[in-house]
């Protein structure tokens, strides 16, 4: 249920820079989303719909971009992409790690028409 707020934020953000720019329409809304961040693309599609009619977002097309998780294990320095199943260092079977991506999620661009 949290993409409704985070949509409407999307769309809060893109109509303020819009308007800024004397914009007549929003065309695309490229958005980056970490695999670690609990955002559901369907999801905010979903909202994005229903919510940016009759705004200068309306038929706006969202692109989303995945970043996928990368992990450094703090026992031996090692980066690497966790499986499936475990985010143990497949090195040294440390489980002492920093996130490194993976849990971005922002608006990279917006294009408009004017």
């Amino acid at each position: 249920m949290h993409e409704l707020s985070v949509t409407e934020s999307i769309l809060e953000i893109s109509l303020r820079h819009a308007n800024n720019s004397n914009a007549k329409s929003i065309t695309n809304i490229y958005l980056v989303i970490g695999q670690l961040a609990s955002i559901i693309d369907d999801s905010v599609q979903f909202y994005w719909d229903i919510i940016s009619k009759g705004t200068l977002a309306d038929g706006a097309v969202l692109n989303f971009r995945r970043i996928p998780t990368t992990l450094a294990c703090l026992d031996c320095n090692n980066q690497y992409s966790p499986g499936d199943d475990s985010l143990d260092c497949p090195k040294c079977k440390g489980h002492h790690v920093k996130i490194l991506s993976g849990e971005e999620f922002y608006m990279e661009a917006i294009d408009i028409e004017t």
